[in-house]
């Protein structure tokens, strides 16, 4: 009798510890088998391009989406590439300069940026989706006023009075991931600033406003240059690549959720083509300016257009 208990136990107890097996099991990203991990992003439309995947996904699929703190894009980036998230909201100029640490002149001739990154991507299992219709390039912004009484239209009208003026830019723009940066602009351009100062990126746009920089690099579709009123200067010698918005998955997510998002590849590119950088400007200047929540104005925005009910 005593040896039946032990082996009842036992057997219990191999139970217990398969069924806790099974219960912890995680997909690629770090959490439960049917759910995507996104890492969010630093600025408003990493915030909108994530909350509107959640929005899709959920709504069209039966997997779940799950977004965690802000990281910055090249430590979201390794996450993805390790394992441990499964998308973020990207830019095929990103994924050249800042991820593959490629160049424009890399692209061979006669194929695109997009498919050229997507190529060298799939190296690292990392793939883009259909491009979201934004240009988020980078691009050297200074206020109307400052523009105005120097003749500023483009980045070399900057060359002949840069000495005059304070360059200044978040930290992410002077660190070595990538080409697009400021030590290479500045000597592509022959660029060189009275002085140059690294700022939080929450605080750029007041120092714009306070009068501590007169010159900073902005992205294009930032509904804050709107508000700061700044002049985008024209990058005449095309010192940066295309920045295409897109969303950028693990090659391997569609198998893994196959079983409860067979149409998740259909339903990521809902997000395709659907945006403009007037679009995005606007849907950027309600979150950043009008101080709407994310989760409001992506909500407004897919209904819209009846991609959700």
């Amino acid at each position: 009798m005593l040896k039946m208990k032990k082996v009842i136990i036992c057997i219990l107890a191999v139970a217990l510890i398969a069924s806790a097996g099974a219960c912890g099991q995680q997909g690629g990203g770090g959490g439960p088998e049917d759910t995507i991990i996104i890492n969010d992003g630093q600025f408003s439309e990493m915030w909108l391009i994530h909350y509107m995947v959640k929005l899709l996904v959920e709504e069209h699929t039966n997997a779940k989406v799950e977004i965690r703190d802000e990281m910055s894009p090249p430590n979201s980036y390794n996450e993805i590439v390790r394992g441990n998230a499964d998308l973020m909201n990207s830019y095929d100029g990103t994924l050249l300069t800042t991820f593959l640490h490629l160049d424009p002149k890399d692209v061979p001739e006669g194929m695109s940026l997009f498919d050229f990154v997507n190529e060298q991507g799939a190296e690292q299992g990392v793939m883009l989706m259909d491009k979201l219709g934004t240009n988020n390039t980078y691009i050297m912004a200074t206020p109307v006023q400052t523009a105005e009484r120097l003749n500023l239209r483009t980045t070399s009208d900057l060359i002949p009075v840069a000495g005059e003026l304070v360059f200044g830019a978040e930290h992410d723009f002077f660190t070595e991931e990538g080409s697009a940066k400021f030590n290479p602009l500045a000597e592509f351009y022959g660029l060189n600033f009275r002085s140059v100062r690294q700022i939080d990126i929450a605080l750029k746009y007041a120092a714009i406003d306070n009068g501590s920089i007169d010159v900073t690099v902005a992205y294009a579709t930032d509904g804050r240059n709107r508000q700061a009123d700044l002049r985008l200067l024209e990058d005449d010698l095309r010192f940066f690549p295309e920045y295409n918005g897109a969303v950028l998955v693990r090659s391997d997510l569609f198998e893994r959720l196959h079983d409860v998002a067979p149409n998740l590849r259909e339903v990521l590119n809902m997000l395709g083509g659907i945006f403009t950088d007037d679009i995005m400007v606007g849907l950027s200047y309600a979150v950043d300016i009008e101080e709407r929540s994310v989760e409001e104005v992506a909500t407004e925005f897919l209904r819209s257009l009846r991609l959700i009910p």
